[in-house]
Order: structure tokens, then sequence, then C-alpha cells
């Protein structure tokens, strides 16, 4: 019994001052800590680059839009919609919803749609933009600088982000910008 004692103590003495594989314990429990960390901020790296990006197709429409003199073409609006495809380079912009449409602000200061535009893709709808003379709720510090008679493009632009991964977080993230701009030319743009 003793001997056994002895052995027991003598290998429990050995395991105390052993050091060789301390280093891998260690990494391995480390290990999966580290990759979630790298995964989560490759997902969220890539989630506020994709809201970026929103904001700037929202941005770039609503300032080519109201710098439009008078009138506004259908063909030319198409165009000035087809410039998601480069900014949201290298991610798809197949599912990027954007409306654009034109907002007028009456005596009263009620705002009411002038005109809207739908677009999936780059593919002009036929149904979910504003109707015209429908009301539209500016925010107030938007209305407060929009004089009586006067109109206000509003550009919306809308994607739902689906993780790369999805085992960090794996529902989907909508992302959504709205921009205001006033016409350059201080004055209606028409649309057909």
């Amino acid at each position: 019994m003793i001997g056994l004692r002895a052995r027991f103590a003598g290998w429990v003495n050995r395991f105390r001052h052993a050091e060789s594989g301390v280093a891998a314990v260690e990494f391995a429990l480390i290990l999966p800590i580290m990759l979630m960390l790298y995964v989560g901020m490759v997902e969220m790296s890539t989630l506020i680059t994709m809201d970026r990006k929103v904001q700037t197709v929202s941005g770039a429409v609503g300032d080519l839009v109201a710098r439009s003199d008078g009138t506004i073409s259908a063909s030319t609006l198409d165009d000035y919609v087809k410039i998601a495809s480069g900014i949201m380079t290298p991610y798809a912009s197949d599912q990027l919803v954007q409306t654009i449409s034109q907002v007028g602000v009456d005596a009263s200061g009620k705002a009411t749609v002038d005109w809207s535009v739908r677009y999936l893709g780059q593919a002009r709808q036929s149904s979910g933009q504003y109707t015209k003379g429908s009301t539209y709720n500016l925010p107030a510090p938007i209305l407060a600088i929009v004089a009586s008679g006067k109109y206000v493009v509003v550009t919306e632009c809308s994607l739902s982000y689906k993780p790369v991964y999805g085992f960090i977080f794996d529902k989907a993230v909508n992302l959504y910008r709205e921009n205001f701009y006033m016409p350059r030319f201080d004055a209606q743009i028409k649309y057909p």
C-alpha cells in the first residue's frame, strides 16, 4: 500500500511540475473565443460597410435628382438609379429598394407627394411608391426649413442584409436610409 501511495504522490508531483503541454491546452481553450470574436468582427464590419453604401446610394441619387432643371425624364431617373450597382460593389445590389419622391409643402405646412417612383434592384416597379397627392410625413426639422410652396426631393434606400456566416447573429438586418434635398433651381421638378 505504501508503494502505491508513493507512486501516486510521485505521479502528482511530476504532473504539477510538467509544463510541456500547457501552451497547447491554453490555446485550445482560447481558440473558440478568438474565432467567435474574429467572425463577429468580420460580420460587423461588413454590416457597417453595407450601411454606409446604402447611405451613399440614397444620397447620390437624391443629389442628382435635385440638380435637375425643371423636368426629369424617366430614362434619366433610371440612369441615376443605375449608379447603385457601382456604389454597392463588391456587394450585390439586386435586392436594393430605392424610392425617389418629390414632396411639396402647401401654405398650411401640409406635405403631399407630387410624384414618386420605386425601384427594386435597378428595375422600375409599378407599385410600392407613394401615390400622388398622399400625405407625406416629413420630419419636423425638414418641414421647418421647407417654405410654403416649395418642394423637397426625398430618396429612400433599403436593403435586407443577411449575415455571411450566420452563427454569430443569424437574423437579417434591415438597413434603411432616407435623404432630403432641396431642388437646386428652387422650383418644382416635373416627372412624366
